[in-house]
């Protein structure tokens, strides 16, 4: 014969056509090019970088999140304290009469009303016994007011989760000593993962958390999960404005101003009312309402900043820590941010679709 011929196992195999050459692979030999064998290296290199790299940005991503959770965590393990001496244990806005004074009696009367006036929105029944909330979820529970207060007023079992172990320590020690350890308790859990099952609360509380929320649909799917067929939904949040047909960000100057706060408030992204109102859409959930209540917290944030002044509120800041002095700090800039209408205090409220 001419030549000798090439063989896999009983297969024979011809000599390769000039400029070419036999490459192993599992299958056998296949016909390529040297260049193709290049190709496919490169792509194989790629490929491996692409993952390494989708790996990385799922690190770090992680990483700012467990970030962003121990921010929170120590900046209200430290504040929780100064706030409870001078404000009591409710630990969000008051609701008052928009544009009339406020004196500083007012003040813990009006974060009580806050309470009502969601409840009243939401049209939460008290009187019914039969629909009245009978266990209810305090998503981001501070020291737990607004658990207590639920409990009491609906008679109705309560179970608060916040990130941090000081206000669930406080949080159980105020309720036993209120007589109320049967009917409320906290832990430490995170809102974007309820240690909770399907649908075993028909009142889904969120009074001044969704703020600290960096997944906004994560965190309304997750009330929806745990909420009951027909459960009333409650959130009461911080927003930035409703963005212009016309516009798809916030200008730079309000981005700016955002930032500072979020950097003292250990805040991510904010949103505005409409994306709640979206993403409430998406999640096919029903009677979505919202209302715009800044007129009604506007006396709110220069009360704190007049009770940080005083003796008792200095000397318990400069006895908290630096996450607390730097969130009295930006304190005016809370003030700034309503008084431009970029920062919007939101509620929207909806309800679980019932079983079918």
């Amino acid at each position: 014969m001419a030549h000798a011929a090439a063989t896999t196992g009983t297969r024979q195999l011809h000599p390769p056509p000039p400029g070419l050459r036999y490459y192993a692979s599992r299958r056998g030999c296949v016909l390529a090019s040297p260049r193709a064998g290049i190709c496919t290296r490169r792509r194989r290199r790629g490929a491996t970088l692409a993952v390494r790299a989708m790996a990385q940005t799922s690190t770090a991503a992680a990483a700012a999140a467990a970030g962003l959770k121990e921010g929170i965590a120590g900046l209200y393990d430290e504040s929780s304290g100064v706030w409870e001496s001078i404000w009591g244990d409710h630990m969000h806005h008051g609701f008052y009469d928009a544009g009339v004074a406020a004196s500083m009696s007012d003040h813990r009367r009006a974060q009580i009303r806050m309470i009502e006036e969601a409840l009243a929105f939401a049209a939460v029944p008290a009187d019914d016994a039969a629909k009245k909330p009978k266990s209810v979820v305090d998503v981001g529970c501070g020291i737990g007011g607004s658990s207590r207060y639920l409990a009491n007023k609906y008679g109705a079992q309560c179970y608060g989760i916040t990130l941090s172990p000081v206000q669930v320590e406080r949080g159980n020690a105020l309720a036993a000593e209120q007589g109320l350890s049967d009917k409320v308790s906290f832990q430490v859990a995170d809102a974007l993962e309820q240690p909770f099952p399907d649908g075993q609360f028909d009142l889904v509380w969120s009074m001044e958390s969704g703020e600290h929320m960096p997944d906004k649909r994560k965190f309304v799917s997750e009330l929806a999960r745990v909420a009951a067929p027909g459960a009333t939904i409650i959130i009461v949040t911080w927003c930035h404005r409703n963005l212009e047909p016309s516009e798809n960000s916030l200008k730079p100057d309000e981005l700016n101003l955002l930032k500072r706060i979020c950097d003292a408030y250990y805040l991510p992204d904010w949103c505005s009312p409409s994306d709640y109102v979206k993403i409430a859409k998406l999640l096919s959930l029903e009677d979505i309402r919202t209302a715009d209540w800044s007129e009604n917290v506007a006396p709110f944030w220069p009360a704190v900043i007049k009770s940080a002044l005083t003796w008792k509120g200095l000397t318990s800041l400069l006895r908290s820590g630096w996450k607390t002095i730097r969130g009295a700090l930006v304190m005016p800039l809370m003030i700034e941010g309503y008084n431009k209408g970029l920062i919007k205090f939101s509620i929207i409220t909806c309800r679980k679709p019932e079983a079918a």
